[in-house]
């Protein structure tokens, strides 16, 4: 197993992300309701875009498989914050294609997907992950 990531902190609340294998950076902030600037993803942001993108992409794999066209598939992504302890207690995600080509059991097979991708399998259960799709 070979290190991803690399990970320093920058000072003002903000860290900066180096992925090993392509170099590609990513920068977080504090959020502004946390003392932060909020000038960049949080990392509670990151957990709820990673949520979206991981199911994405399993999304995408069984697409492919299945020969539908994924492309123009897009998500908004909302995170519901707890306090004490601050954690984030929901994170709300709506897909949206509006012209999917795919028969009810492809569509029911990619909601399957997303539902089971690695992210939404690995966040605790009091983590509460409401998903709509609209296709």
């Amino acid at each position: 197993m070979a290190n991803m990531a690399t990970v320093e902190y920058l000072g003002n609340l903000r860290t900066q992300a180096k992925h090993l294998k392509s170099g590609n950076l990513v920068v977080t902030d504090a959020p502004t309701d946390n003392n932060g600037r909020g000038e960049a993803f949080s990392p509670t942001d990151l957990v709820c875009a990673a949520l979206s993108s991981c199911m994405m992409t399993i999304m995408g794999m069984v697409a492919e498989r299945e020969a539908i066209v994924l492309k123009g598939l897009t998500t908004e992504v909302v995170k519901v914050m707890a306090s004490n302890p601050r954690k984030i207690a929901e994170v709300q995600i709506t897909f949206t294609h509006p012209a999917l080509v795919a028969t009810e059991v492809q569509k029911q097979k990619l909601k399957n997907a997303a539902l089971t991708c690695p992210v939404a399998l690995s966040l605790a259960e009091s983590v509460k992950q409401t998903v709509v799709f609209n296709f």
